[in-house]
């Protein structure tokens, strides 16, 4: 698929079909992404990939303990909520998943459904989840590192034919998803992403989020024009 086409093309998945993803398929997509740059070539990622019964007890272990009130145990620093324009641009994009699901603002019950979904990892027959090497946790270079490393990867995916969402939904209870994904302790976890093949019926998937454009984005300095 042409570069062009995999940027323009590509969308956040959030409804998959069933079938599983071969091994195969899934290592020559790690093998792409893990061309990305990193910082003095350090390489500070490492993948967990989960399928089939781990991943269903991780699911439910989640959604159990956030349904219980549970306080989420995320490992990677989760800042300040979000405000202002950043804000706007989150409600921005809630809207435009729940208008495609027919979600109304009052219903309750339905907007409960779209959260327990994210802590199922979108019911997705595959999940990966991002760590990084302990001995470079606070470095300021490393999560850059690991940002370009999970872009990479969803467009990987994408040129494959396959849908990714990154979310951290699916890893707010820590030790349960270190419990059965056997992840390492000198690993921490950063980030998931939901990955299978997308359910072109599912009316979310639909859903191109908006950009800002260049010009709000971009500084330009020294050009003549």
């Amino acid at each position: 698929m042409e570069f062009d086409k995999v940027i323009f093309g590509r969308r956040s998945i959030r409804g998959y079909k069933p079938d599983p993803v071969p091994r195969a398929l899934i290592e020559e997509i790690i093998g792409l992404a893990m061309r990305a740059p990193s910082s003095m070539n350090t390489q500070p990622w490492n993948f967990y990939v989960v399928t089939g019964e781990p991943l269903e007890r991780i699911r439910r272990g989640n959604t159990e303990r956030m349904a219980a009130g549970v306080p989420q145990s995320r490992e990677f620093r989760t800042g300040q909520p979000f405000a202002g324009v950043h804000r706007e641009r989150q409600v921005g994009v809630a809207k435009q998943l729940f208008a495609a699901m027919g979600i109304a603002r009052d219903d309750q019950a339905m907007r409960q459904d779209w959260v327990m979904r994210g802590f199922r990892q979108f019911d997705a027959p595959v999940c990966i989840i991002v760590t990084y090497d302990r001995v470079l946790d606070g470095s300021d270079d490393t999560p850059f590192d690991c940002g370009a490393v999970t872009t990479a990867l969803v467009h990987a995916a994408w040129s494959r034919g396959l849908g990714c969402v990154i979310n951290s939904q699916g890893i707010m209870q820590s030790p349960v998803v270190r419990e059965h994904a056997g992840i390492a302790d000198d690993q921490v976890i950063m980030k998931s992403i939901a990955l299978g093949w997308p359910d072109e019926t599912f009316p979310a998937n639909a859903v191109v989020s908006e950009r800002k454009s260049v010009a709000e984005a971009a500084v330009f300095v020294g050009f003549n024009a």
